[in-house]
């Protein structure tokens, strides 16, 4: 036996079920709105118009309001007006797409001229009911070149009962003999505050349980279309239950968790890049797609950059709190030049994640990319270093990077091309005997020359200053070029080099007296003086014209260089270790 049940009715999507119907409900759109007011109010009613914009911010819904403002009447009469708080008698079936004497018609699927040639036929009667008679033609840049022709002459002198409405999104594929002719409009991209406040309001009538994370994804998501939000926000409906969760919308759409999105850029910021993998794995297994990973650093990376150059920029209502408390932080610390590296290598890594076989393996390798090699220095910064004199036990190269660009954590502090050189090292050796602790400054300085770590070693003699040293602390101040980065480096090396830790701090007193560097090459500059006031050698100047003090070297000095150029071959071998 079958049962004869009444079938319920459809549902109607958002889109469809809130579309507006006047200029009143008209989301987004207030310049437009604003220069159509004052035509319709003084009279001058422009015979074809056309509106441009991105999918889904209301080309095709603004032309059937058009065509109802065009054609209201009522009671009283017809006349043309925005104001469509009442119902006139064609409004209803003219927002319905029903209206005889308003025609919508696809330029998508009507390309031809035979499609223009018919609307060429229908301009020569009058209207049946409306005062107007409307076309309404959307997508119209997917006309022919022969389409455009036949309707130039039509568009140019119409009948006076005759309104035309052009709606497109490539607005530079229509000829310039057709928008010459019209009145156009172009539709912004809504506003996030007024898309989250729409959607929060139809979210109430609906009678839906949001949480406001969730609607600003959704927000982000849409990108300033009304359709693209509205229909996101139907997904998440039935997504999350009947619900909107931030959790619920994360998973639809695919993405990883702002705050570890953050996270992971700090770890590839600092040089943690055992860190960042696991963090990328994470965000890996938890549902988040590889490139979905690596374009969320790239917007990320484009948030801090405008941030910095524009700090409003953080006040968007559509950032998240640690986007906009962390942002603003990050983009204190980094500087221009980091971060526009770090774009590049973000976005060359989209394309390399999409041309590879393996997502996620692509994706590790731009992130081992981007921790090692964003922070490497430019052709400017390269020829600043070669230039400069070389440090006391190095190369021009081998002393921290110095951006002019930015302050702050610079990244490069962290230095990863040196860790690339010691970390096979590393890796393979066995864990070093604890050497004992340095009593000084100046033994300390010696110790960094002693385990070789010539960044620590330049930093020490060339950017701070010591104000206080003890046995597991250390007080220093910082030259305006040092880096911040090196305060926690000089803190972890010394937990590596002696088995202790050690606290090191930054001073916030005026600190006057020289570097390390400052006063080695202040006393050369002393013994050089003394040099050339000495007797002896203001003889030699006078007997030698043209001759130069190149360098001063003391007894010691000589007996220092002798021994160092011996040591390798009398002792390979350290006698410590011999005995």
């Amino acid at each position: 036996m079958v049962t004869s049940t009444t079938p319920a009715t459809p549902y109607q999507v958002l889109a469809r079920k809130y579309r507006p119907s006047s200029f009143e409900s008209l989301v987004g759109q207030d310049a437009m709105v604003q220069t159509l007011d004052n035509a319709f109010k003084v009279g001058r009613i422009h015979h074809a118009f056309i509106l441009t914009g991105v999918r889904g911010v209301g080309k095709t819904t603004t032309a059937r309001i058009l065509a109802r403002a065009f054609n209201y009447a009522d009671a009283a009469g017809a006349r043309p007006t925005l104001d469509l708080s009442k119902e006139g008698l064609h409004c209803a079936e003219i927002i319905a797409g029903t209206h005889v004497d308003v025609m919508e018609m696809d330029a998508a699927s009507n390309t031809g001229i035979d499609s223009i040639r018919e609307i060429n036929a229908m301009t020569r009667t009058p209207p049946m009911s409306a005062p107007y008679k409307v076309f309404i033609i959307d997508e119209v840049h997917m006309l022919s070149t022969s389409a455009f022709n036949g309707l130039l002459k039509t568009l140019e002198e119409p009948p006076p009962y005759v309104k035309f409405i052009f709606a497109t999104t490539e607005i530079r594929k229509v000829p310039v003999t057709i928008l010459s002719r019209c009145m156009r409009f172009d539709l912004r991209r809504i506003a996030p505050e007024v898309m989250t406040d729409y959607l929060g309001g139809l979210l109430a009538r609906e009678a839906v349980f949001f949480e406001p994370e969730a609607l600003s994804m959704i927000v982000r998501a849409g990108e300033g279309s009304a359709r693209d939000c509205l229909s996101l926000t139907d997904q998440a409906i039935a997504h999350g239950g009947g619900e909107i969760t931030a959790q619920s919308v994360r998973d639809m759409l695919g993405l990883a968790d702002r705050a570890r999105i953050i996270d992971l850029f700090e770890k590839l910021m600092g040089g943690d890049i055992a860190g960042a993998l696991d963090e990328a794995r994470a965000l890996y297994d938890s549902g988040a797609d590889p490139t979905t990973i690596v374009a969320d650093l790239a917007e990320l990376t484009h948030l801090i950059t405008r941030i910095k150059i524009v700090p409003s920029a953080a006040e968007d209502p559509v950032l998240t709190p640690d986007e906009r408390g962390r942002g603003a932080d990050l983009a204190q610390r980094l500087g221009l030049r980091i971060l526009t590296r770090t774009w590049q290598i973000l976005s060359r890594g989209l394309t390399e994640i999409a041309q590879s076989g393996n997502g996620l393996q692509a994706a590790e390798m731009v992130l081992i990319r981007l921790a090692y090699a964003a922070d490497l220095p430019g052709p400017e910064e390269l020829i600043e270093k070669l230039s400069s004199p070389p440090a006391e036990g190095g190369g021009p190269l081998a002393g921290p990077s110095v951006s002019a660009g930015g302050g702050g954590m610079q990244a490069r502090a962290m230095a990863p091309v040196q860790r690339l050189q010691l970390a096979p090292v590393a890796a393979a050796a066995p864990q070093a005997a604890a050497l004992p602790a340095p009593k000084s400054y100046e033994q300390l300085v010696a110790l960094a020359g002693e385990k070789r770590d010539l960044l620590v070693k330049h930093a020490l003699e060339s950017d701070l200053k010591p104000v206080a040293f003890e046995t597991g602390r250390i007080e220093i101040a910082l030259t305006p070029t040092a880096n911040l980065a090196i305060v926690s480096t000089l803190s972890a090396r010394l937990k590596e080099w002696t088995g202790r830790p050690w606290m090191v701090t930054v001073s916030t007193r005026q600190v006057d007296a020289p570097t390390l560097r400052e006063a080695r090459e202040a006393e050369r500059d002393n013994q050089r003086n003394a040099a050339l006031e000495d007797p002896l050698v203001k003889a030699v100047m006078e007997t030698f014209p043209g001759a130069r003090l190149v360098d001063i070297r003391t007894r010691a000095d000589t007996e220092e260089a002798e021994a160092s150029a011996e040591g390798p071959e009398m002792a390979p071998i350290d006698p410590e270790d011999d005995e």
